[in-house]
């Protein structure tokens, strides 16, 4: 597997769309890495610009740290030469320091920081965070900002200017002032990527922000209509990208917002809908209704 700087990682995941890949399950909810590493395969095929294992798509919040880095892992292994492979830190800011370490150990590329679990904190608590993460690793890092960890472009600023392999700050709030604010502020020495769930919702608007890539969960099940959308908000065709809303993005997300966590049950669902079953999801989160998985399919089946 190639190595790359941060500076070659954030470079090449720029320059396309980002694939989240679900995370396989057993019936039993074991993990199914035979499963998992053919999908990743089958992915790649597309040509992702990076492959972020076990994000928030791929339900980090309930796999042990030994099953992130079987996770991640297998996605190292399975990903063709020169596609960047990232891995996902959160937790604690200890739990966080170890997962980086072994996310370098198990070959990955980069790390994502997700959020801290459960407890608020402050910008200053936040940026130390962030310092012991990006001190614990040669790897370049991605801030996702989120929920309990929302940094502000001081704190951003901040910790871009003591930790040379920062590499890029993910978007999951939808604050287009604030993302002004760090846009401005820092110019082009991050990456930005959007996170918001449904990310494809956002994409026009953001670009014009700087955000030239984002995370696309549709990517999981419908590989080529994610693609196809990308390359209508680069080349800023927003006649097309208002189509692909109206006719799959937005009904999907009508869906999505019927109940609290159905942000990785509807991916799954995607991927029962067009025969590459991906199982259940974990607990706390819930898998769709029958009846909404067959809702899904029928918008499936207009654009497949």
């Amino acid at each position: 597997m190639s190595q790359f700087s941060p500076e070659e990682v954030a470079t090449k995941l720029g320059s396309g769309l980002l694939s989240f890949p679900v995370t396989h399950f057993h019936d039993d909810f074991s993990f199914d890495e035979s499963g998992y590493r053919e999908n990743v395969a089958h992915l790649s095929g597309f040509a992702p610009a990076g492959l972020f294992a076990a994000g928030g798509t791929g339900e980090f919040f309930s796999l042990t740290q030994e099953e992130v880095s079987r996770v991640v892992s297998a996605t190292v292994r399975e990903a063709p030469e020169g596609l960047p492979v990232i891995a996902p830190a959160g937790g604690g800011t200890a739990t966080a320091v170890e997962l980086a370490r072994q996310a370098e150990l198990d070959g990955a590329h980069a790390v994502l920081l997700l959020p801290p679990y459960l407890t608020e904190a402050s910008q200053e608590g936040l940026a130390a965070h962030v310092k012991a993460v990006c001190r614990a690793t040669r790897l370049g890092v991605i801030l996702y900002s989120r929920a309990n960890a929302v940094y502000d472009e001081t704190t951003v600023a901040e910790v871009a200017e003591s930790c040379p392999n920062l590499i890029g700050f993910k978007d999951g709030v939808g604050d287009l002032e604030l993302m002004t604010r760090i846009h401005a502020r820092l110019g082009e020495r991050l990456l930005y990527v959007g996170g918001l769930p449904t990310a494809e919702t956002f994409a026009l608007p953001y670009l014009e922000l700087g955000v030239t890539t984002y995370s696309s969960a549709i990517f999981n099940f419908l590989p080529r209509f994610a693609l196809d959308f990308y390359d209508a908000v680069r080349g800023r065709d927003t006649a097309e990208v208002h189509r692909r809303l109206n006719e799959f993005v937005l009904p999907y997300c009508a869906i999505r917002r019927r109940v609290p966590g159905y942000a990785v049950g509807i991916v799954k669902a995607g991927m029962r809908a067009v025969g590459r079953s991906a199982g259940p999801v974990r607990t706390p989160l819930t898998d769709l209704t029958e009846v909404e998985v067959a809702e899904l399919a029928d918008l499936v089946k207009k654009v497949s």
